[in-house]
């Protein structure tokens, strides 16, 4: 059972994660990859990475542009989990050559 992250615990660890932001109770980031298929591919590697955590995130793809929502439903809000694969998202996407939109 993950603990639920307190306010202060999510704002400080979002200071590392580059244009991912807090919405409600998820973490939210819009990458955009170089073609469809890198796009694709990304999804594909972090899916693997998700599958192993256990842990996994919404995605919602349109060409170019995916767009991550992360939160552990089952904790009814944001845990290290949803951190961690923050992270691990945004490794697969410099790793593919995707750039993270600003977060707003």
């Amino acid at each position: 059972m993950a603990r639920i992250l307190t306010q202060e615990e999510v704002t400080r660890q979002l200071a590392d994660l580059t244009g991912w932001r807090q919405e409600g109770t998820s973490l939210v980031a819009t990458y955009t990859s170089p073609d469809f298929p890198a796009a694709v591919r990304l999804v594909d590697d972090v899916a693997e990475v998700a599958e192993q955590m256990q842990h996994h995130p919404d995605i919602d793809i349109r060409w170019t542009s995916t767009t991550w929502v992360l939160s552990t439903h089952s904790e009814g809000g944001l845990t290290q989990l949803d951190v961690e694969l923050a992270h691990r998202v945004a490794e697969a996407a410099r790793a593919g050559g995707a750039v993270v939109e600003a977060a707003s």
